[in-house]
Order: structure tokens, then C-alpha cells, then sequence
């Protein structure tokens, strides 16, 4: 396997403003991710999900230990990555004072592609997301759903490398969270991208991730599994229940 992304014994702790002992944030954590492959990270709150993010992004460097992505330090190489990354958060952070299309076309414009390329660009991923006709409308217009697929939009049209998706889908209803977890799957396999996925929904997990990976406080792999899709129900119950169990603290491991 070719690891696009790889942590090896990283550990990183932050100075407290008072002075006190440094905060822990992440201990000891290995894993790779290979290329074109699908990691979802499950995590209570605090655990050290946004520093590993952070650490892929290069807009912090590791206390102890190894971060490459794609073979280069994020954080020294941070430019080179100028259009390698692409990122999804929890809310969609749409400009208001852009319309649609020219939020989606950021990126391009920062990479410095051509107007007219760009706003091509941009136009023909929001209408493979649904949104054609909606071009010129401003955030405010659209509804949360849409909002998001704009915001998918913009990761996708800069053919990143690597997606980072932050519980892109948890403020949106069920039906329009389903939809769009769905056509990011599809779009995932068509562009070849490789992702990783933080939730706390440990259902959107096991239906998106084709690896699983739940982190224990300070950031570490409290449990890991490779997730098939011809999984049977029972399979897949039983991997809920260890989760749960990893989660409420009552073990850890790998299965396979």
C-alpha cells in the first residue's frame, strides 16, 4: 500500500496559558492511509480529531514523531501543497458576499486559473451536485442542504488529492444528510481522492468508511477495523457494539 498519509509515534501537547503542566493532545499515534482510500474517525469530543487534521494540514508541526503526507512534512512543505488538500467542515463557510459559483471557484482563483476556466470549473460541479440554475444566488438564498453542496462543490473543484471532511453532513436533516452522503461517496470513487472522515455517528461510519478508526483521549487508536460493503447485518452490528463498548472505555484493539 502507498501511503499518502502517514503518522508514525506522533505525539503533540500545547503549552498552557497559565503555565501549568503542557496538554496532551495527541500520544504515540501510527497509522497510514493509502491512496484513494476512504478513513472514517470516530472520537468523543476533545479527543484529538481537529489536532490530527491540523497536522495533515501543516498548519501545526508535531511535538515528537513523523507526519508525511504524500512524502513531504506538511508544515515544511506547507506550500507545495497549495491545491493538494481539500477540506470540508461542519458548517459550509461560504463567503456571503460570493455567489455560488464564485464560491465554489475560490481555490482556482487563488491557484490563479483563468476566469473563464474557473467559472467553467465551478458551473460544471454545481450542476453534478444539483445546483444548476442556482449559479448566481448568494447563501443567503439557499437552504442548508444547499449551502453544503456548494461547499462539496468547492473541495471537489480543485481535483484535490486528498480530502479532509470535518462532520460535513451532522447539521443537516436525516433525508438531506443521507443524499448527500451518497453522492460524496460516488464522488469519492469517480475522482479517485483519498479521504479521511470525522463523525460521531458511529452509522455514518460503518456506511462510509472503507476503514474505521476510533480514537481514545489523548488522540490515540483505541480500535480499528477494515469495513467491507458486503457486510451482513449481523457483521456489522457487532462491530456497533465494540465500538460502543471502546467508546464507553471498556477495551480496545484491531480487527480485520
Amino acid at each position: 500500500m502507498t501511503a499518502e498519509i502517514l503518522f508514525e509515534r506522533v505525539n503533540k501537547t500545547f503549552a498552557r496559558p497559565d503555565g501549568g503542566a503542557p496538554y496532551e493532545a495527541i500520544h504515540d499515534l501510527s497509522f497510514a492511509v493509502g491512496r484513494g482510500e476512504l478513513v472514517a474517525v470516530l472520537g468523543k469530543t476533545g479527543c484529538g480529531k481537529s489536532t490530527t487534521f491540523n497536522l495533515i494540514s501543516g498548519l501545526i508541526r508535531p511535538s515528537h514523531g513523523r507526519v508525511l503526507v504524500q512524502g513531504h512534512d506538511p508544515y515544511v512543505d506547507f506550500a507545495w501543497f497549495r491545491g493538494k488538500i481539500g477540506i470540508v467542515f461542519q458548517n459550509d463557510r461560504l463567503m456571503p458576499w460570493r455567489t455560488a459559483i464564485d464560491n465554489v471557484a475560490l481555490g482556482l482563483e487563488l491557484n490563479r486559473l483563468p476566469k473563464p476556466a474557473r467559472l467553467d470549473i465551478a458551473a460544471s460541479w454545481l450542476k453534478r451536485l444539483g445546483l444548476g440554475g442556482h449559479e448566481h444566488d448568494y447563501p443567503h438564498a439557499l437552504s442548508g442542504g444547499m449551502r453544503q453542496r456548494v461547499s462539496i462543490a468547492r473541495a471537489f473543484a480543485g481535483k484535490p488529492d486528498i480530502l479532509l471532511c470535518d462532520e460535513p453532513f451532522s447539521a443537516l436533516d436525516e433525508h438531506t444528510g443521507q443524499a448527500l452522503r451518497q453522492e460524496f461517496r460516488d464522488l469519492l470513487r469517480q475522482t479517485g481522492a483519498t479521504s479521511i472522515f470525522i463523525t460521531h455517528s458511529i452509522d455514518e461510519a460503518l456506511w462510509l468508511g472503507e476503514r474505521l478508526l476510533v480514537f481514545a483521549r489523548p488522540a490515540r487508536i483505541a480500535y480499528e477495523t477494515a469495513l467491507r460493503p458486503d457486510m451482513s447485518a449481523a457483521e456489522r452490528d457487532a462491530i456497533r457494539d465494540r465500538i460502543r463498548g471502546v467508546l464507553a472505555g471498556e477495551g480496545a484493539g484491531v480487527d480485520r
